[in-house]
């Protein structure tokens, strides 16, 4: 890979949004990835601007993706057995593209709305910036296993929502960090202990990382929702159920990472309404 300081790829915008934007209109992989890592230290070094009331617009259908993985319906996507390496690198696959998706995820909701304050955008940068990380590992792990991104079909879930949720902000950091994003702290721990398993030590060693930082990813949509609430004057439990029903979010079904959800902002009163 190129390094995160020299990349071999256009030149970006100077500013923030407008960069985000172009990293999210990228279709390479690769160039995407050290795309954000750049920008993230663009950003730490003060080189990148902020302008939080700019209009911006895409100019190409988003999410810029590679031709490969092929999208399917969650239904299509294949059970993965740990007892095959082929299994096991399946596995190890739908995870890097949840971690894709996160990157577009996290640069959507910085270019996409204005106005908000410069912590918001900071904070959505940092998470983009580990989303990378996230994917790196796993895809360079997938690399030992024989294979890579794209070699496997995947679904298209996490953006499917996004795009229901394109128009309220409201509606897409209660929907998408804080539901869907949610999922994988409750998610990760019994995956970990099913590569551990199956020896795969390396892989449990990644998802031990991507589940710290995803608790903090999870944080920062519980802040700024409830920041959101109360810049509308609404209540943030209520408004989660409605904002649930609305937009079809999928049943929150159990076994749930209670321990790992508490350290994510989720508060006592929104815990005991998923266990009910």
């Amino acid at each position: 890979m190129n390094s995160p300081s020299t990349p071999d790829f256009p030149e970006c915008p100077d500013e923030l949004r407008a960069a985000a934007l172009h990293w999210l209109s990228e279709t390479r992989v690769n160039a995407k990835v050290q795309g954000v890592l750049a920008l993230s230290a663009s950003w730490q070094s003060r080189k990148t601007r902020l302008s939080p009331s700019d209009a911006l617009a895409a100019a190409r259908a988003l999410p810029g993706r590679p031709e490969r993985p092929e999208l399917v319906s969650p239904l299509q996507v294949g059970h993965r057995s740990m007892r095959t390496v082929e299994g096991r690198a399946a596995l190890i696959h739908a995870l890097a593209h949840i971690e894709f998706n996160a990157i577009n995820l996290a640069l959507d909701a910085i270019w996409r709305f204005p106005g908000m304050p410069d912590q918001y955008y900071a904070d959505w940068l940092q998470v983009a910036t580990e989303e990378a990380i996230h994917f790196s590992l796993l895809s360079a792990h997938l690399l030992t296993q024989g294979f890579c991104y794209g070699d496997f079909p995947a679904h298209n879930s996490l953006w499917d929502m996004a795009e229901k949720t394109q128009g309220d902000i409201l509606a897409r950091i209660a929907l998408v960090p804080r539901t869907l994003e949610a999922r994988g702290l409750d998610a990760s721990p019994p995956v970990r202990a099913k590569l551990a398993q199956a020896g795969d030590l390396a892989a449990a060693a990644i998802l031990d990382i991507i589940l710290r930082d995803e608790i903090g990813h999870v944080a920062t949509g519980n802040r700024w929702y409830r920041w959101l609430c109360d810049a509308r004057g609404l209540d943030p439990v209520v408004t989660y159920a409605s904002l649930a029903v609305e937009y079809k979010a999928p049943v929150m079904r159990g076994p749930f990472n209670f321990e790992a959800r508490r350290a994510a902002g989720f508060s006592d009163l929104e815990l005991t309404a998923l266990k009910q």
